[in-house]
């Protein structure tokens, strides 16, 4: 193991032999769609349970449970990692704990799992995300002190939350990088429209059959424990769909009108979709994977965290991935593939000129431009893609990133040893 810190260039560390076992995540529902009144917590023990049978162990195995969840979106969402564990049948000694760094919340929970088994403090973690942005509540701050006359103040948490009231909203950072790098609209539409085509062609090849479970309502259950009973919408029977993808065209997508900006390039069909759902991974030590016999699809090689200018909040894995090449020794030609959250199709764009990407190698079966972004799940959810699409295309090496609000950037480095 070996760490680095650095105020200008970010944190991060190289791990010893730590490794991706498998994981799982539900599909992604589209917003007041199917999953609309599964809380979080639900979507991530669905999440969790698929995860530990996809890794060939068992709930007992698990030493630590590290979760995230960005907008509390149900009335018991402060239990939310612990509720995720018990109802996930981990043994009830397993502590567990709630990580937020935002939109690289997911990453943070693989982060801080495999540092807890470098530290000895584990063998193996269950690491994931959970979000449910319909059920993103409104509120109303100070109600308890009661209000003026006439001054009811009430805020959208779901949009609050695409809002840095240090900066800009998360839309206008990425006007600026695209003011800043010469994107045009139409670039951003033939970007999205690529994310679009590529999802589809994975998903008709079977590419996501492995890594999306199937849904259906149920009853959650643990001894001493009250059930959860879980519903999904307009009675849905084995819900394996991802809601948001719908079939892009260029000359429909030139039509649609800015949100962010007058006359700015970002649009609603080329930024990510907003959804519900979760992912989770079981990362373990080299000596439990050996003793288990399991074959993991990645190794963890190394992970760095960095922060820049909050008003271009978007070129966040811009620093993320030259901290983590630099700390590994590899250059871009070493990658090869390549996973960056599709949080702004200019926001992606502008990484891809900043750090010159091969286009052939990013977001190959498509990202949250299609798919959705359900924001403390998302870290999860490319990590877990990558680590599949890897082995799939016989790649060794990989990194998956994402910008997070507020100026930062994560990446994590991954190896294919099987190949």
């Amino acid at each position: 193991m070996k760490a680095y810190h650095d105020k200008t260039k970010g944190i991060g560390i190289v791990y010893d032999n730590i490794y991706l076992v498998n994981g799982a995540r539900t599909p992604f529902g589209k917003l007041c769609g199917t999953l609309g009144q599964v809380s979080p917590t639900d979507l991530g023990i669905f999440a969790t349970k698929a995860a530990i049978e996809k890794s060939g162990i068992q709930p007992g195995d698990i030493d630590q449970l590290l979760y995230a969840n960005i907008g509390q979106s149900s009335a018991d969402s402060y239990f939310l990692p612990r509720h995720i564990g018990l109802y996930a049948h981990i043994p009830v000694g397993v502590p567990a704990v709630m990580l937020q760094r935002i939109c690289g919340s997911g990453f943070e929970t693989i982060i801080a799992g495999a540092e807890q088994i470098t530290l000895g403090k584990a063998d193996t973690a269950l690491c994931g995300g959970t979000e449910n942005m319909t059920l993103s509540p409104t509120v109303s701050f100070g109600n308890r002190m009661g209000y003026a006359l006439g001054k009811i103040d009430f805020k959208d948490m779901l949009w609050e939350a695409l809002n840095d009231t240090a900066a800009v909203p998360m839309g206008c950072t990425a006007e600026n990088v695209a003011q800043k790098h010469n994107i045009t609209k139409a670039d951003a539409n033939e970007f999205a429209k690529l994310s679009v085509d590529r999802y589809i062609a994975a998903k008709a090849s079977g590419f996501f059959d492995d890594e999306i479970i199937k849904m259906n309502s149920t009853v959650f259950e643990g001894e001493g424990l009250k059930p959860r009973k879980v519903f999904l919408q307009n009675k849905a029977v084995d819900f394996s769909l991802d809601e948001n993808v719908r079939p892009s065209n260029l000359e429909a997508m030139a039509k649609l009108p800015s949100v962010f900006a007058r006359d700015g390039v970002q649009t609603a069909a080329n930024s990510s979709g907003i959804v519900d759902g979760a992912a989770s991974v079981v990362v373990a030590g080299e000596a439990f994977v050996r003793a288990k016999g399991l074959k993991p699809l990645t190794r963890i090689v190394a992970s760095a965290t960095s922060a820049l200018d909050p008003n271009v909040m978007g070129l966040g894995p811009v620093p993320a991935i030259k901290l983590l090449l630099e700390m590994t020794g590899l250059s871009l030609k070493d990658i090869g593939l390549v996973e960056i959250n599709e949080a702004f199709a200019a926001q992606f764009i502008g990484c891809e000129k900043e750090l010159g990407l091969n286009r052939d190698i990013c977001n190959v079966n498509g990202g949250a431009i299609a798919l959705g972004h359900p924001l403390a799940a998302t870290g999860t959810r490319l990590s877990l893609t990558i680590s599949r699409a890897m082995n799939q295309r016989n790649v060794k090496y990989g990194i998956a990133s994402a910008c997070i609000g507020g100026g930062q950037g994560t990446a994590i480095l991954f190896e294919n040893m099987n190949l």
